[in-house]
């Protein structure tokens, strides 16, 4: 317990920490088409019970109209446009013009509380040795609650470094820019995931991740994040956890860790591909349904599915397509881990 009300959840602070200053956020949108969502996102920024110490919105080439809801704002918000490059990419950019102490993301579909900054705030106050600072979220699809970050994905304080490589337990975290700088900012090779793969190399130099355990951001999950997207965010991910696995001197700990994630992934996309050829019919679909089935590891209620697909796939690509229609997810994809 902290000197507020909140509930923390950090590694045991050192002994004789400094007291500092109250920390300013610079709070980062990185927008792509993003004009049906984005006054609502920089809205919640600005409506903060602790003002950000600037707000920037970085585009990174929209063509749907999205200047213009941002320009809108006028000076409360840095506009920033660059060419399409991915969102990696985006939040680079942004990194070279922010000046606040912690570089703070925002998704253009997403939302902050009003009291997140607040909450931060607190955390960063009390525990000054903190390099990324964290809430739960919450996942929300049509206004509707359909989950909690950390029940699916609990937030690590015994072994940061060996749980980064399982999960990634901070979602849309506070950065101290500093260390992002000195990370040398979000690699722009990885498409998807790469927030992930940042926090790796940040938790592996050395810093150190809090969690005000509130849920103080809403995550929207979009109809648009389609089961395509899923197979390329799962082979991005397997990519650039097999470079940590070279990369990196890891203990016995961490490598069970790295490892169990890697397998974890790798059923996901065998399950999701073979989703994916059954929802567009592909010719291959028997296949990959077959291929899912005999994949070490699946589980059972999977494995049973994938075997019903492979001895008729017409008519599981037909089940897949409503049950996504009204659910937002599929009996094979259940198992996809959110990373």
């Amino acid at each position: 317990m902290n000197r507020s009300r909140r509930m923390f959840k950090a590694p045991p602070a050192l002994d004789g920490l400094p007291t500092r200053p109250d920390p300013t956020f610079s709070v980062v949108i990185a927008v792509f088409n993003g004009v049906e969502t984005i006054a609502e996102a920089i809205e919640s920024a600005l409506a903060q019970t602790i003002a950000p110490f600037e707000l920037i919105v970085c585009d990174d080439g929209s063509t749907d109209g999205t200047g213009a809801v941002v320009e809108a704002y006028g000076d409360r918000v840095r506009y920033l446009r660059k060419d399409h490059g991915g969102v990696a990419s985006t939040w680079n950019v942004a990194l070279e013009m922010a000046v606040g102490e912690f570089f703070a993301v925002l998704g253009a579909d997403d939302v902050y509380e009003p009291e997140r900054l607040e909450a931060l705030t607190e955390l960063a106050s009390a525990r000054p040795d903190l390099d990324l600072l964290c809430t739960d979220a919450t996942f929300e699809r049509d206004g509707d609650l359909i989950g909690r970050f950390t029940s699916g994905c609990p937030f690590e304080v015994v072994n940061q470094r060996a749980a980064i490589l399982e999960r990634c337990f901070c979602i849309a975290p506070a950065v101290r820019r500093q260390a992002l700088e000195a990370a040398r900012g979000f690699d722009e090779s990885v498409r998807t995931g790469s927030d992930w793969e940042c926090a790796i190399r940040l938790i592996r130099a050395g810093a150190v991740a809090g969690l005000v355990d509130e849920p103080l951001y809403r995550y929207r999950v979009e109809d648009r994040s389609l089961t395509s997207d899923r197979v390329g965010t799962l082979r991005d991910r397997i990519s650039f956890l097999k470079r940590v696995r070279g990369s990196y001197e890891l203990d016995p700990t961490e490598t069970a860790a790295l490892e169990q994630s890697l397998a974890a992934q790798q059923r996901a996309l065998v399950l999701t591909e073979a989703e994916a050829a059954l929802r567009s019919r592909s010719r291959d679909a028997r296949k990959r349904a077959l291929a899912a089935a005999r994949s070490p590891g699946i589980a059972f209620r999977a494995r049973a599915s994938a075997v019903a697909a492979a001895i008729a796939p017409r008519v599981a690509g037909r089940i897949l397509e409503r049950r996504a229609r009204t659910t937002g997810k599929s009996r094979l994809a259940r198992s996809v881990p959110r990373g």
